[in-house]
């Protein structure tokens, strides 16, 4: 079926569904009858763009997905996509360009909702001199894509396999609330990689909190945690799947040697 030929109540009963929702779960974090929500469904009550979007909220549709429910209802899109270049979005390219400079001399990117490199700082330059296959590197970059493939960053990760296990984990719980088939179909790519063997992993104990990344490089084992920004109140599709991935240093000598490479 495709997206024109599906009803809203099609849309809205996917995505409820999608959230592990019942229609009183949803009426009531929408504060609204059941009754109603089930006339919306079933085609019989036509809601106005202002209830569309404010069940779509509560149901944390993405802004991606919430123009075809508006469209399904009848109603025009509202949320633009514009590219990160666009003048519109000059002011957000600024803050990401200032996070990414502001991070140095620690690594950091900002990536989007398919996990392309969408800008990176100098930081994340020097931890790619290991990769093979330079068609990894090649624009548009996929970071999951080059961090574990076997030509890829992969057989520089000492943690490999519980690097792996946390993207995939990652991934999968992104295919979950998205649906996006793209992730999907990246997702299948990853898995027929080689998987590697936890035996001789060392690691290291940060206490439940985090999953650290511990990659070999020329000037030393490096040893990362990861946090993830994005735009608290975006209204742009682009600015709402962009995320930039900030790495810190687990240890004194892992910052040391990320400035010493920033200083080469």
């Amino acid at each position: 079926m495709t997206p024109a030929a599906r009803s809203l109540g099609d849309h809205l009963r996917e995505w409820r569904q999608r959230r592990r929702m019942s229609q009183l779960d949803l009426a009531l974090e929408a504060e609204i009858s059941q009754r109603h929500l089930s006339f919306i469904e079933s085609g019989r009550s036509t809601p106005s763009r202002e209830m569309l979007l404010h069940l779509a909220e509560r149901l944390e549709v993405p802004l991606r997905d919430r123009n075809p429910l508006l469209l399904a209802a009848g109603f025009a899109p509202v949320f633009a996509e514009r590219k990160l270049d666009d003048p519109v979005l000059q002011a957000a390219r600024r803050a990401v360009d200032m996070v990414l400079k502001g991070h140095e001399p620690f690594p950091a990117l900002a990536i989007d909702r398919h996990w392309t490199l969408v800008a990176a700082n100098a930081a994340i330059a020097p931890l790619l001199s290991g990769v093979a296959d330079q068609s990894l590197l090649a624009p548009p970059v996929n970071v999951l894509r080059l961090s574990l493939h076997p030509q890829g960053l992969a057989p520089h990760i000492a943690n490999h396999a519980e690097w792996r296990a946390h993207l995939l984990d990652r991934l999968r719980q992104q295919i979950s609330a998205s649906g996006d088939p793209v992730l999907e179909t990246l997702l299948k790519e990853l898995r027929s990689y080689p998987a590697p063997e936890r035996a001789g992993e060392v690691h290291a104990d940060y206490a439940g909190i985090a999953v650290p990344l511990r990659l070999a490089t020329k000037a030393g084992l490096l040893s990362l945690i990861s946090t993830t920004t994005v735009f608290g109140t975006p209204v742009d599709i682009t600015l709402s799947e962009l995320a930039v991935e900030s790495f810190f240093p687990a240890d004194e000598e892992t910052a040391a040697i990320l400035r010493s490479l920033a200083l080469n």
